[in-house]
């Protein structure tokens, strides 16, 4: 039988949008929920300590949070198109600035997700489904079938 399991991750970081022409333009954070769906079969093995499991849970949170969450949580995440001056003062000052070579939309970071998910996952567990809200009504979802 071929499963879905969802873990369901929170955490804090502000970004800007240089050039977009509305308000998020300028420094702002968000409280980002993250939504990671795998997809797999659950381990027929009586005896052993994951019989009937796709992946265990905490395996999914540990992999999520040291490929993703961990990196980006409290993070102000700036394009690379802001001045050398600009971020070099904003990282003596606040430290932890993640510059990306995209603007750090939240399409650009659920890929970026996705990407550094894919392959961190256990032999015979699968990508199926990431959602990244960045508001109570505003996300993105990247789904495996889409692709």
């Amino acid at each position: 039988m071929l499963l879905r399991l969802t873990k369901i991750f929170q955490f804090e970081m502000a970004h800007a949008l240089p050039g977009y022409d509305g308000a998020c333009r300028h420094i702002h954070g968000h409280s980002f929920t993250l939504e990671v769906t795998v997809r797999g079969r659950p381990l027929n093995q009586p005896g052993h300590p994951k019989n009937g499991m796709v992946v265990d849970f905490k395996d999914i949170k540990s992999i999520v949070n040291e490929a993703f969450v961990k990196k980006y949580d409290h993070a102000l995440v700036l394009p690379d198109s802001v001045s050398q001056e600009v971020l070099a003062s904003l990282e003596s000052e606040f430290g932890h600035v993640i510059v990306l070579p995209v603007q750090p939309t939240c399409e650009h970071l659920i890929g970026i997700c996705v990407n550094s998910l894919r392959h961190a996952l256990p032999d015979g567990v699968e990508l199926w489904r990431v959602k990244l809200s960045e508001t109570a009504t505003s996300y993105a979802c990247w789904h495996l079938s889409d692709e």
